[in-house]
């Protein structure tokens, strides 16, 4: 069976989808299924945001296709591990959770890759950030894929 993961952000147009395709670059796909979700529903249907996508495309990523979905309380049935960016985005998604199992799978993304970061600061208003931000999550997702897939061997 898959193990399912999810990444989450505010608008799912910034951080999120380049840690959908960094992990999706990193994981092997007979075993585990990535998505990406935001808190807010201001983008809904939108492809990543274009400075998102040029910086993933300077990694050989190509995140074009994704589109921004709104994170939802079944996302907690649906998905084993939700990584979130920040405290905002990780506060929003514990409100959502019904129980102790639901709370057990969310975690900051850099507190799972166990880097002194605290969190994954958004690009939106900031054009030069994006470079740095994608730096941050290609880190963190090196992380958490040693450990998901260590994970997945000891099954």
């Amino acid at each position: 069976m898959k193990t399912r993961v999810l990444v989450v952000c505010l608008g799912n147009i910034c951080r999120s989808p380049l840690a959908h395709g960094i992990f999706e670059n990193l994981l092997p796909s007979n075993d585990f299924f990535v998505d990406s979700a935001g808190t807010g529903g201001y983008h809904i249907g939108s492809a990543p945001d274009p400075r998102s996508i040029a910086v993933a495309k300077n990694h050989g990523l190509d995140i074009s296709k994704q589109k921004a979905r709104k994170f939802q309380s079944e996302d907690f049935v649906l998905f084993d591990r939700i990584f979130v960016m920040d405290s905002s985005n990780y506060q929003n998604v514990v409100e959502l959770c019904q129980n102790e199992e639901n709370l057990n799978k969310v975690e900051l993304l850099t507190e799972a890759a166990g880097l002194n970061a605290t969190e994954v600061p958004d690009p939106y208003y900031d054009d030069d950030g994006f470079e740095q931000v994608y730096q941050l999550i290609h880190q963190s997702c090196l992380q958490i894929v040693r450990k998901l897939i260590a994970q997945k061997k000891s099954e």
